[in-house]
């Protein structure tokens, strides 16, 4: 893999795929993050709450996008991390995550990022701010 500091604006990070969403991967981040709230574990709850079935926590989502950057982690280490949540995550969603150079400063590397379903509707957009060491 190449180095992520060679890279020119407009290109992109090697694109990361989930495994599709899958109920003990919520049941496991609801563990982790201590947010139990059930209309990410349970179906009826999520129904009475008026969604067509379970949803992936936002920050699940969120959190997945850092896997752009493993590759990188000699390289520096993401410093900032801005969101915007644009569509929700269902079981079985297959979510590809892109990162794209919009930015290369003296210190720091700025990715236009974004979480996207199988039917190619982003779930996530943002920026993500990569400090050089």
């Amino acid at each position: 893999m190449s180095m992520m500091t060679e890279l020119e604006v407009g290109e992109s990070l090697q694109s990361v795929t989930l495994d599709p969403v899958s109920r003990l991967d919520l049941i496991k981040y609801a563990g982790a993050s201590g947010d139990y709230n059930p209309i990410h574990t349970i179906d009826e709850e999520a129904e009475k709450a008026g969604l067509p079935g379970i949803i992936a926590h936002g920050m699940w989502t969120m959190g997945n996008l850092s896997k752009l950057f493993t590759p990188f982690y000699e390289e520096g280490f993401i410093e900032d991390y801005t969101i915007r949540f644009k569509g929700m995550v269902f079981l079985n969603d297959e979510i590809t995550l892109q990162a794209v150079l919009a930015e290369n400063k003296e210190e720091q590397l700025g990715f236009d990022v974004a979480a996207t379903n199988q039917k190619g509707k982003d779930v996530i957009k943002g920026r993500v701010a990569f400090r050089k060491v």
